[in-house]
């Protein structure tokens, strides 16, 4: 594949308390990054620092606590690392959900939305001074061939009008990509790189707070799945391969550089969500 070693690099994982985040930090810490995890549950979060730890003999290998449901867990999140470390050189926004029934957060937005997209958003905005100051630098947004299925209204980003569980999970996933773009055009000569991939079809948790029949479809569906470590394979790539060092604003499939849907590749749509999100999440655009 190519990687470069990471020794002397920060590299910071929103979801890698378990399946493909923790793999992905796993990866990063065994090319010798000074990993920092992200989960909301301590003794899930400790238990996934330790197996890091002994999986990898990198001992760098932090842990911060924060609910990415939440703006103000979003920004205490930054706030912490920004006190805590001199440098970011990788940002992984991995955490994500899928619901089968509309939620909403603490802040009155509907959940998946918030987390799959506003919680990239905000948080990578609050980190990129921190990025721009350690560049070379890179962002790694997951997203998901489920982004095809998705259907962007800008006067509907909640899915108030109408809600279907996949729909509005390949939604979230489009509005990644699109983040993507705007965040690869915004830092053009920066030093600073955004790229986006999908990971493959994983067996993970993701989806398991959705009861039985959730529960029941994974496990019929499991024998076609990639393993975790298989799905972070890609996250990987993407961030510490020797040969993107200069790549920004694509798609990775299976290490590849490939071409989203058609939708994904609207630069003023882009843009005009860039303004949308930053007014949502409380930023200057």
């Amino acid at each position: 594949m190519g990687l470069a070693r990471l020794d002397g690099r920060t590299c910071l994982v929103t979801g890698a308390t378990s399946g493909i985040g923790q793999e992905t930090a796993r990866g990063l810490a065994a090319l010798g990054a000074h990993v920092v995890i992200v989960g909301r549950d301590r003794e899930r979060a400790e238990s996934a620092r330790k197996a890091i730890i002994e999986e990898t003999g990198n001992p760098r290998v932090d842990v911060l606590l924060a609910d990415l449901s939440s703006l103000a867990g979003i920004r205490g999140l930054a706030n912490e690392f920004l006190a805590t470390y001199p440098a970011l050189h990788v940002l992984v926004n991995n955490a994500g959900i899928v619901e089968l029934k509309r939620t909403t957060t603490v802040d009155g937005f509907e959940k998946t939305f918030a987390v799959n997209h506003l919680g990239y958003f905000l948080l990578t905005n609050l980190l990129l001074p921190k990025l721009r100051a350690s560049a070379p630098a890179r962002i790694v947004n997951v997203a998901s061939e489920a982004h095809r299925l998705g259907r962007i209204d800008l006067a509907d980003l909640q899915s108030e009008k109408r809600y279907a569980a996949m729909r509005v999970y390949g939604t979230s996933k489009l509005l990644n990509i699109l983040f993507t773009v705007a965040l690869a055009e915004r830092l053009a000569g920066s030093g600073v790189t955004a790229n986006s991939l999908h990971p493959g079809a994983v067996a993970t948790r993701l989806g398991k707070q959705n009861g039985g029949f959730a529960k029941l479809l994974i496990g019929l569906l499991r024998p076609f799945f990639l393993t975790a470590e298989q799905g972070a394979a890609n996250s990987i790539f993407v961030a510490a391969s020797d040969e993107l060092a200069d790549v920004s604003g694509k798609y990775f499939v299976k290490q590849r550089a490939v071409a989203a849907s058609h939708r994904s590749q609207r630069p003023g749509l882009a843009r005009r969500l860039w303004v949308r999100s930053a007014e949502l999440v409380g930023l200057p655009e």
